[in-house]
């Protein structure tokens, strides 16, 4: 198990921290939105919608229809974001890496913190990457799961690796081959997200919880624990204990991860399925042990040395936000230009001191020590090889099984 104990934080890590605590990508309540893949943002009810808007089963349609770059004549590029996803000042009144990047370029960004919900984005720009037109948009961010869904219908541009050399050199080896997009042809990855076991070793009298096995069957832990209602979590993370690969599951390896988790809840051992509002819970102690997001533990941490985090032995579960160029931007070249600057070393290390995701650029480490060594030394942001070697990400999905497995799961949780 490895496990981070910060002993002490810098007063503008700590002011960082506690912003991304109540606004934008890292609020506490908005965490489950942001994993709309789960049943908190994508109901049973949403996938139908999805059905309905005319998306056709989960399968590559083929790259849409090139459109004409006008990348050198209009220097700018528009990219929508999360909130609160980007470096900005002190003073709150600029975003330090974006200007640098115009300065230097000449290329001017419109940025905008759009995006709130995958399922909300993705209706917003539908109905124009459906007919073929531009949507106003260079570059988005979008979790996995979405992002292979745009992909896979053709609406999203292929990348021109010529105008990604630092993107191709610095990729981490843990993101490089998605089985939605192998060998990243259509994306890149702006953060990391992993999915940990927290504890509060307060309430748990100081014992080491370091795995499913233990959430669901240790029983001085009965009625303190808690798991997540984003399904590819809470099912990724039970299918690992299985001993079961959450990239090339069965049905009925889903199916008997379900039941286990059914058992859990029938014996009263999970005490709710929750989005992000479980950190409340887990500071005060109300939640003992529980699957985690681990931005949020190095939140928490700032302020209670209680609480703790670990890597089970049998893995975790990592998923990603990426950037893409839908179909028929007007900027694409300028968009490459932007991705490739975030995986610049330096760039990459001043973006990930601000918002405390995971770093998706290798060799970051000692650019980020020279502004903050305790965060370059934390792995839930730099995971080491050791721990590196232990992720692993929900496979790919086709419609009928999104379906399907998020009834099964809804069905689970009471949703």
């Amino acid at each position: 198990m490895e496990q981070y104990e910060p002993d002490s934080l810098s007063a503008a890590q700590l002011a960082a921290m506690r912003r991304s605590l109540t606004s934008g990508r890292g609020a506490l309540s908005r965490r489950s939105m942001l994993r709309a893949g789960g049943v908190g943002a994508l109901t049973i009810g949403s996938l139908a919608g999805l059905s309905a808007c005319g998306i056709p089963p989960a399968k590559r349609e083929g790259q849409g229809p090139a459109s004409t770059d006008f990348s050198a004549k209009e220097r700018q590029v528009a990219f929508s974001n999360w909130t609160e996803y980007m470096d900005v000042s002190e003073d709150e009144k600029s975003r330090p890496t974006l200007e640098a990047f115009a300065k230097r370029t000449g290329i001017k960004v419109k940025y905008t913190e759009d995006i709130n919900d995958n399922v909300e984005f993705f209706g917003k720009i539908k109905p124009q990457l459906a007919a073929g037109q531009d949507t106003g948009r260079d570059l988005i961010c979008v979790t996995d799961w979405l992002a292979a869904r745009i992909i896979r219908l053709g609406w999203a541009q292929k990348l021109d690796p010529a105008n990604l050399p630092n993107a191709y050199a610095n990729l981490s080896a843990q993101f490089r081959r998605p089985d939605w997009d192998p060998g990243r042809s259509y994306s890149y990855p702006w953060t990391g997200i992993s999915t940990v076991i927290a504890y509060n070793a307060k309430a748990t009298g100081g014992k080491k919880v370091d795995s499913v096995t233990q959430l669901l069957d240790d029983p001085s832990l009965k009625g303190r624990v808690g798991f997540l209602t984003e399904m590819r979590d809470s099912v990724g993370m039970t299918l690992l204990d299985m001993g079961k690969d959450p990239g090339a599951f069965t049905d009925a390896d889903y199916d008997a991860a379900i039941g286990r988790l059914q058992k859990g809840v029938d014996k009263k051992q999970i005490r709710r399925f929750t989005g992000n509002d479980y950190t409340s819970d887990l500071d005060k102690g109300d939640i003992a042990a529980c699957l985690a997001w681990a931005g949020d533990i190095i939140q928490l941490q700032a302020d209670n040395p209680d609480i703790k985090f670990s890597i089970p032995s049998a893995g975790y579960i990592t998923s990603s936000d990426n950037l893409l160029v839908p179909a028929q931007s007007r900027h694409k070249t300028n968009a490459e230009k932007l991705i490739d600057y975030y995986y610049e070393l330096p760039v990459a290390a001043q973006l990930a001191a601000y918002i405390n995701y995971v770093c998706p650029v290798d060799g970051v480490k000692d650019e980020l020590a020279k502004i903050d060594p305790e965060l370059a030394a934390n792995t839930l942001i730099l995971p080491d090889k050791a721990m590196a070697a232990k992720s692993h990400a929900f496979r790919s999905l086709t419609s009928a099984e999104e379906t399907a497995y998020e009834e099964k799961f809804a069905k689970l949780i009471g949703a």
